[in-house]
């Protein structure tokens, strides 16, 4: 297999173009190459400088994991900081969890971020959110986001080998004039719920507001975990 590093956006979009098969730190796919063996061709961005961009407001797909840091929401540097072991963090990538994982632990944060997402296609850079990036998988080149006033991460723990753990991940947002917006992302399972509401007057109101999304149909086991770090949110110190 040839692996080639091209050093900007261009070049990354030839190699795309030329066939290359993309491939970051290769943690959910050296097995299966392994097995049916491995592609002609492949294309990292370890190298492309807007890949590996670690901002208040932007995280590059080729990031790997363990670099994720305070400088990005609390709700995404938590996220990160639970994915795997230490091994895996130092090799995965921020695309290839969102990508490439079934799990997409950094899903959940991201849409809780209200995040829009820059991708790389063999035609060009386009933007799209997050829901055709997990329908269609295309190379993720950067996530973008406003700076929250506040946000907060939650990972259960749960039984090896059973259902993937309950994730709650929460972000408050500044509206126009003197409002605030909550979104709350929760993995049940594998699927993902997403519920977007102004704040009410305490946690109580915003908390039966959420009950009018999407996050309705969640189980009560859920709500036992959304309920405390929404109240945390909206009565903390105002972290993001």
């Amino acid at each position: 297999m040839l692996l080639r590093l091209p050093t900007s956006v261009p070049e990354a979009r030839q190699c795309l173009a030329d066939g290359a098969v993309p491939i970051g730190g290769a943690t959910l796919v050296w097995a299966t190459w392994q097995r049916d063996g491995f592609p002609e061709v492949a294309v990292s961005l370890r190298k492309v400088p807007e890949a590996n961009v670690v901002g208040r407001q932007t995280l590059g797909g080729a990031v790997l994991l363990h670099r994720i840091d305070a400088t990005v929401p609390d709700v995404l540097r938590l996220a990160a900081a639970t994915i795997g072991t230490g091994a895996v963090r130092r090799t995965a990538t921020v695309g290839g969890n969102i990508v490439g994982s079934t799990l997409r632990c950094l899903l959940p944060p991201a849409l809780a971020l209200d995040a829009r997402a820059t991708v790389l296609e063999p035609d060009g850079v386009r933007e799209a959110d997050l829901a055709e990036v997990v329908a269609k998988r295309p190379v993720l080149l950067t996530l973008r986001w406003r700076t929250p006033l506040a946000s907060a991460y939650r990972k259960l723990p749960a039984a090896p080998g059973g259902e993937p753990p309950l994730v709650v991940a929460s972000a408050l947002h500044a509206e126009d004039g003197e409002g605030r917006r909550l979104r709350v992302a929760v993995r049940d399972g594998y699927d993902v719920l997403t519920g977007t509401t102004r704040c009410g007057t305490g946690a109580e109101d915003t908390l039966e507001a959420l009950r009018d999304t999407a996050l309705g149909d969640l189980p009560a086991t859920a709500w036992e975990a959304v309920r405390p770090q929404v109240t945390g949110l909206l009565e903390g110190s105002g972290r993001n």
